[in-house]
């Protein structure tokens, strides 16, 4: 005898199993195979400004994304996935500059006669990292704002004081350093104040990255909506073009039995307006007849009527007695 199920496990495993296509939908990209690809390592010997998510380009094609920038000792291992391309065994690997702004990218010059194999790193000696540009800037005008412009000026006039008897040609030389230390430290200030200015707009640039990246986005895909109407609107005027080629074409073909129709519209047009004078005319003189049609019979279910000379004149007037020739009232 088979045993029946039991309705509330049926429901938990159906749960259980929408619960689990549901956590797979969400981390569909980070599946391997149908996912986001396989993942590689590479090792630098800095991070140069490379962060998650920024994009793996193969000769300028997006193949994939950074997933992790770690730090292990005296190196930097960076993660990467790869999707629909080829890596070879003896692949280099570059953090490149993809903004003005200092955004980066990784990119890869795939090469070798085999895979990769995403278990073997990437050394070192097929990496490179740039020099980050803000970085340069800021620690330049730390470097000078430390520097006791004062003293070396001082130090520089103490050195060409001791060689004031050396050969003109040395002396010079050593006048005109003397003079650059001087000029450096009456615009120290100055100077100080530039570096300082450079520094804080890298800065800010560096910080409104995203708005940056987000504003060029935009601007292009109001380019291509601009575009896209640009298309629609030739389109229509190419349409509305052969439209009029084709009314062109119908009015020349056409244009001997056009003329006697319009002739003809013209002759209805002329009876149409005689008739409505006569139309006019009409109401003209049914209007008095309306009128006294309406006192006729103005009295509701009486009217009036007026009979003249029915009998002779000059007969005697008798006191209480009404002419029935002069007045008749009769009924609908």
């Amino acid at each position: 005898m088979s045993r029946r199920r039991s309705p509330a496990a049926a429901g938990a495993l159906g749960i259980v199993v929408i619960l689990l296509a549901t956590l797979s939908a969400f981390f569909l990209d980070s599946l391997p195979i149908i996912g986001a690809g396989a993942t590689y390592k590479a090792e630098f010997s800095e991070a140069a400004g490379l962060k998650s998510t920024n994009e793996v380009r193969i000769a300028g094609v997006k193949v994939g994304q950074v997933t992790a920038v770690e730090l292990e000792g005296d190196r930097v291992v960076v993660s990467f996935q790869v999707k629909d391309a080829w890596v070879g065994d003896n692949t280099s690997a570059s953090i490149q500059i993809k903004t003005i702004l200092g955004q980066k990218y990784l990119a890869l010059d795939p090469s070798g006669a085999d895979s990769l194999d995403p278990d073997d790193r990437i050394p070192l000696e097929r990496t490179v990292a740039p020099y980050d540009v803000i970085e340069a800037f800021s620690s330049a005008a730390d470097t000078l704002g430390d520097i006791d412009t004062e003293q070396l000026a001082s130090s520089f006039e103490t050195l060409s004081q001791a060689f004031s008897e050396t050969p003109d040609d040395i002396r010079a030389s050593l006048d005109g350093v003397s003079r650059l230390s001087q000029t450096v430290a009456s615009r120290d200030a100055e100077l100080k104040k530039l570096l300082e200015a450079t520094a804080g707009v890298s800065q800010i640039l560096a910080d409104r990255n995203t708005e940056f990246t987000k504003l060029l986005s935009d601007g292009a895909l109001l380019i291509t909506e601009l575009n896209t109407r640009q298309q629609a609107i030739s389109q229509l005027l190419d349409g509305t073009k052969r439209l009029s080629t084709q009314l062109s074409a119908l009015v020349v073909e056409n244009q001997e039995q056009i003329g006697p129709a319009l002739e003809n519209l013209r002759g209805v047009v002329q009876i149409l307006q005689d008739n409505n004078d006569n139309i006019d005319k009409a109401m003209e003189l049914y209007e008095p007849f309306v009128r006294l049609y309406a006192n006729v019979v103005g009295n509701g279910r009486w009217f009036d009527q007026v009979i003249v000379n029915l009998t002779p004149p000059g007969l005697p007037e008798i006191p209480g007695y009404r002419d029935p020739a002069r007045t008749l009232e009769g009924g609908n």
